[in-house]
């Protein structure tokens, strides 16, 4: 029996590598095909060059919010940051879910920690995953998470992985 067609591909790599860079680099060859796409980006908040939090954006709306922030005052906290889960399961999930209605392709960075401590999100991931297509995501290199090595072992998925930054000055789609 032959492997089903891959129609979930997850970037991985080394934080700071270009996966985010390499995404929207596809994402705009896709776009440039005529395909419509949908889900979220995310965008480094940073102050004097330094990371202070996650901004994600809503492909389809161009809606935006602060998913962590070192100054943000929520919970739970992850490292020094603090996670809005209201954002994360209003909008980041909800997202998810809609992409796959109206969109061609659905997009999904990052699977990470932070998302990990949303119900909705893990709900909204695992749907996208299991029941969509197709999928293209960033996904944290080193999450031990039931959930993520559930998704990883997919029979659907095809894991990507960069290793260099020169990598990601090649990444195109042929």
């Amino acid at each position: 029996m032959s492997k089903p067609p891959n129609r979930v591909w997850l970037i991985t790599g080394k934080p700071s590598i270009g996966k985010t860079t390499c995404l929207s680099r596809i994402i705009y060859h896709i776009k440039s095909a005529g395909y419509t796409v949908g889900g979220v980006m995310s965008r480094e908040l940073r102050v004097q060059g330094k990371r202070t939090g996650v901004e994600p954006i809503y492909l389809r709306t161009g809606e935006n919010g602060i998913l962590s922030s070192t100054i943000l005052d929520a919970d739970p906290k992850l490292g020094c940051y603090r996670i809005n889960l209201q954002f994360l399961s209003k909008v980041r999930a909800k997202a998810l879910l809609s992409s796959n209605k109206l969109s061609d392709l659905t997009v999904c960075d990052e699977i990470g920690p932070m998302e990990m401590f949303s119900p909705d999100f893990r709900r909204a991931i695992n749907y996208i995953i299991n029941n969509v297509g197709p999928v293209l995501g960033v996904i944290h290199q080193q999450l031990n998470d039931l959930l993520i090595q559930q998704i990883r072992s997919s029979k659907f998925i095809q894991n990507l992985r960069i290793y260099s930054k020169k990598t990601v000055k090649k990444c195109q789609i042929y």
